[in-house]
Formats: C-alpha cells, structure tokens, sequence
C-alpha cells in the first residue's frame, strides 16, 4: 500500500527535493568548471570529451548533437587531437564520414578527475533499496528527459554550445 504525505508535509518535501536538485546542478557545474580550468577544456571540449567516453561518434552526430556546426566540431576535433585526447579514422562502411574515438589519454583525464567521484557515487548508491534505486532511475531519466524538452524549446535548432 502507498503512503502519501499530507498535504503541507508533501509540499515541504518537494520544496526540499527542488532545492536539493538545484544545488546538486550547481555544484555540478562548479565542478565541471574547475576540471575545465585545471585540464585546459573548454566547456564544448569537454562536452565532446563527454559524448566520446560512451564510445566512438561520427562528427556528424557530434555536430547534431552538440548544436555546432560541422565546421566547428572539425576545429574542435582538431584542439583535442593536437593534444592526444581523440583520433580520427574513417568508417568502414562509409569512407565519406569520419569516426571520432577517445584516447587512452582521454581515459586517463577521465578517470583522474571523475574516477573517484564515480567510485564513491556508486558506493553511496549501495545504502539504497532495489525498489529505491528503480525509484531514482526513473526520476533521472524522467529529469533528463524534460531538460531535453525544454532546451530543444528554448533552441529548436539544436543545442547552443560553444567550441
């Protein structure tokens, strides 16, 4: 059976929910920022860096995703190639679209910065239920979902990123 707060109660725990998201995106970003500052990446760098953790991109995704133009994301693969954090090759299947993949550097930088991070994440998230954990899950990609509507209504053309 499900247990619902009262009214005020509930209120309270949403209020306390939202600040707590608030801050969590803020000190996110300060985070972010400092590894920005320490590694010598930009903001669009580091979100390409970003995309290529998960594994190899063309540099059309990039561009679509990243909002920049193709133009821009050449220049940008070029900064961190230059500094051994990406290659390119060309796609076995079509040799017209250039694949771009991390480095083992690019691991490196990675782990340096958000390994432990990671690591202690995970061990916090072990205090948490089955049932809690599917709970989280659902509202992350939940959140994540309507950052994505409201950026792609506040840019309809894509994402506005800075290389």
């Amino acid at each position: 059976m499900e247990v619902r707060l009262s009214g005020e109660v509930r209120d309270g725990l949403l209020d306390a929910i939202e600040h707590a998201i608030m801050r969590w995106q803020d000190e996110t970003q300060a985070y972010d920022d400092a590894v920005g500052e320490m590694s010598g990446l930009s903001l669009g760098e580091r979100r390409c860096v970003s995309m290529l953790y998960n594994g190899p991109q063309t540099a059309g995704t990039l561009a679509t995703v990243s909002g920049l133009t193709p133009a821009a994301v050449t220049a940008l693969t070029d900064r961190l190639e230059a500094r051994g954090l990406v290659r390119r090759k060309r796609d076995p299947d079509d040799r017209r679209k250039v694949i771009v993949e991390a480095t083992e550097d690019t691991q490196r930088l990675c782990e340096r910065y958000y390994g432990d991070l990671a690591r202690e994440g995970r061990r916090r998230l072990q205090a948490f239920s089955d049932v809690e954990l599917g709970t989280v899950l659902e509202f992350l990609t939940s959140a994540a979902d309507l950052q994505r509507e409201q950026l792609a209504r506040l840019h309809p053309k894509g994402r506005a990123l800075r290389a």
